[in-house]
């Protein structure tokens, strides 16, 4: 697993691209990792803090990744700051984890299985995200076997 150090100082877009606090990362650094701009990260921000993220273009050719102002108070840092951080490349392919309840589905409907084993990483990634956000069980159930079988069907073109 490749890991990353060094220190950066916090940047932030502007407004009309979001206006998110960031760290800038060089391509030439993202470009060792073996899936390049694909890579999924576990980040540690001044050897305390450590979430999941991926990579976002800067448009430069660069990437960044966003830091939240829960992050930034957290480890006591703001706009201009210089931060150490480090990259690590995430062991878990997804990125994120994967919610009991949706493990459990798609290891009960060999359908549901086949058609999430075949979805991009980033569509796992939204469905998981959204099913994260549901606090109740039966609702979890309902929410993941809709967003799958919806994965897979095309979308209705809008007509104007």
């Amino acid at each position: 697993m490749k890991t990353f150090k060094s220190h950066q100082t916090i940047g932030q877009l502007e407004k009309r691209k979001g206006g998110y606090f960031f760290l800038k990362i060089d391509a030439d650094i993202i470009n060792q990792f073996q899936n390049k701009r694909h890579t999924r990260f576990l980040f540690t921000l001044e050897d305390s803090l450590t979430f999941q993220c991926g990579l976002n273009h800067l448009g430069d050719g660069n990437f960044f990744i966003i830091l939240s102002n829960s992050n930034l108070a957290n480890v006591q840092k703001k706009l201009g700051d210089e931060i150490h951080f480090e990259l690590n490349e995430d062991p878990n392919p997804l990125g994120v984890d994967m919610p009991e309840v949706l493990e459990v589905l798609i290891e009960q409907d060999e359908h549901l299985k086949t058609i999430f084993e075949s979805l991009t990483p980033g569509k796992k990634r939204n469905i998981i995200h959204q099913i994260s956000r549901i606090k109740d069980i039966d609702k979890q159930i309902q929410k993941s076997i809709k967003l799958i079988q919806e994965s897979v069907q095309p979308r209705p073109k809008k007509t104007l």
